[in-house]
């Protein structure tokens, strides 16, 4: 009992760090990628490329609706989802990020609803989703918050529906904690780990290329129900 209470207190923590953090950065596309703005186009193209690869699988998912986790201020929903699907719901949890990308969104013909939450507390609507795109966000999770959020994920998505992830990795093996933003870095073999634990398995795998070297290796994993026939 004593171990839990200190693991809850300590997730807390985690969270809230992480919730104080982000409320001290301005709501622009900077802001999102830490300083990094000029990464984006390159970062968008990358993700359309590897979702083209995706509907060369034999069962690809349709194309009508999307969820984009950890929206931000929408930058992944204007910039890609919303060129590929007429449907893009965005959760979010902190409350200005998804202000603006409302505000951004408005004179768009984005179509999708708002959910202003944290990922461990998201529950998708069954069967409604055909690409779950989660980018940049699940160092946010702990372990087991992410399984569990994945496994949550398991029951948005249509027959032949996909979860999307797209993240940094460590080279050195370990996991690497960033106490300013209070997220983590995880290297791939735990990500693929934690994949497993939730009943995914990995159909398609792809490294994002023209990223500067100095930044971390960013990988993008289309996942789908181990359960579901090839």
């Amino acid at each position: 009992m004593d171990q839990q209470i200190n693991n809850d207190t300590k997730d807390s923590a985690f969270y809230s760090d992480a919730a104080d953090y982000w409320a001290t950065v301005p709501a622009t596309e900077d802001g999102m990628l830490g300083g990094l703005s000029k990464i984006s186009d390159v970062d968008l193209k990358g993700s359309q490329r590897f979702l083209n690869t995706i509907y060369q699988l034999i069962n690809c998912p349709g194309k009508e609706r999307a969820l984009d986790g950890g929206a931000g201020i929408g930058r992944v929903t204007s910039g890609f989802l919303m060129k590929n699907f007429p449907v893009v719901d965005l959760v979010e949890q902190d409350k200005a990020f998804i202000e603006e990308a409302q505000k951004r969104l408005a004179p768009t013909n984005h179509r999708g609803q708002f959910f202003n939450l944290g990922l461990q507390h998201f529950n998708p609507e069954e069967k409604v989703y055909d690409i779950m795109w989660i980018q940049w966000v699940l160092g946010h999770l702990t372990d087991e918050h992410l399984v569990s959020f994945l496994k949550r994920c398991l029951t948005g998505l249509k027959s032949n529906g996909l979860i999307v992830i797209k993240e940094n990795l460590t080279s050195s093996g370990e996991v690497e904690m960033d106490h300013q933003d209070s997220s983590v870095t995880r290297p791939r073999s735990l990500v693929v780990d934690l994949i497993h634990q939730a009943g995914l398995r990995i159909v398609k795998e792809q490294k994002q290329q023209r990223f500067p070297a100095d930044l971390y290796e960013v990988r993008m994993f289309a996942l789908e129900p181990e359960s579901r026939k090839s």
